[in-house]
């Protein structure tokens, strides 16, 4: 386990680049005696009969932060931590899950091991374009464990997400003058407001040169939902006070019912339950689904990312014990 996520680290898999991470787990699940499908750069197995079950991590990872102190694609065993891009988000899920379906023993369901692309940017050739195929062959899938690094707590509820775009308008002038409308300065209490509302804006952009009153301010907000997405957009455009264009309104939050049976399961196992701010998957999925995995969700993205290979060896255990008490229970 711990040879396959060093050997994963050490390939280049930004997400939409993931062919080479692909062509090497395809050819490593046919060595060890499976049968895996692919469509594009996604990847999945299956087992068992009955309802089917997604057991999905995915094989992407975003470009490395200039301020790695390690070669991110080496992988570096230090003490009991292994360092390397895509260690823990979403390595550490993608090894433990792959050797927990590989040891499951399913009764009464279909276990399908889904390693999928494109998570990281929500992209058109990732899990919702294997879906159809996954079901084509699997039948409808009925529940799904979402492997991300969660540090062995289940997410029964994630935010979802919308990008939007917006704009204020101004009017030209010379700067000297002062004879125009500073589009700037117009988009100030806009900001202002979707910082209050708890709304992040992460980019912005206005102005054309220094002597020049600018007459258009942009700027991108990141907006992390609790609800659908078109009914957010539609609060946002009444009352921000500017041009809204949401980029998408697919990726909404997801939550399970406590009553489902992976619920129980982690209640019965003393799993912690609660509810994740970052999004997954699972937002692509029209099914029910939790999220769990190995690894500490903080590093995500963040240089010198790793994964404690103890929590690795506790992930596929904790896998097989949840799928083993979801057949009793589901």
């Amino acid at each position: 386990m711990i040879s396959l996520l060093k050997k994963l680290i050490s390939i280049p898999r930004c997400s939409g680049n993931e062919k080479e991470a692909a062509d090497f787990l395809e050819g490593w699940l046919r060595d060890r005696g499976l049968n895996p499908s692919r469509h594009g750069n996604n990847i999945w197995c299956m087992k068992g009969s009955g309802s089917a079950v997604l057991l999905d991590a995915h094989i992407d990872t975003v470009k490395a932060a200039a301020s790695w102190t390690r070669n991110p694609l080496t992988p570096t065993v230090e003490g009991n931590r292994l360092y390397g891009l895509g260690a823990s988000d979403d390595g550490g899920s993608l090894a433990a899950l792959t050797l927990a379906f590989m040891k499951a023993s399913p009764r009464r369901h279909t276990l399908v091991l889904s390693l999928s692309a494109q998570e990281e940017t929500s992209g058109p050739g990732g899990l919702s374009a294997a879906l159809p195929f996954i079901q084509e062959q699997a039948g409808p899938i009925g529940c799904g464990i979402i492997g991300e690094p969660t540090g062995l707590r289940m997410a029964t509820a994630e935010k979802g997400l919308m990008v939007l775009d917006c704009t204020v308008r101004g009017v030209t002038g010379h700067a000297a003058r002062g004879n125009g409308v500073n589009a700037i300065y117009k988009a100030m209490p806009v900001i202002e407001w979707f910082r209050h509302e708890g709304m992040q804006v992460t980019q912005i952009s206005a102005g054309t040169q220094h002597n020049v009153i600018p007459d258009l301010c942009s700027f991108v907000v990141d907006v992390r939902t609790t609800s659908d997405n078109k009914t957010v957009l539609d609060y946002i455009r009444n009352a921000a006070g500017c041009e809204v264009a949401a980029r998408s309104t697919r990726l909404s939050g997801s939550c399970i019912d406590p009553g489902h049976p992976l619920v129980d399961a982690a209640r019965a196992l003393g799993l912690e339950t609660y509810s994740s701010p970052t999004l997954s998957n699972q937002a692509l999925c029209a099914f029910p689904t939790v999220k769990i995995g190995p690894g500490d969700p903080s590093l995500s993205h963040k240089a010198d990312e790793y994964l404690d290979l103890g929590e690795l060896e506790k992930g596929v255990e904790t896998y097989l014990q949840l799928i083993e008490k979801y057949e009793t229970l589901g």
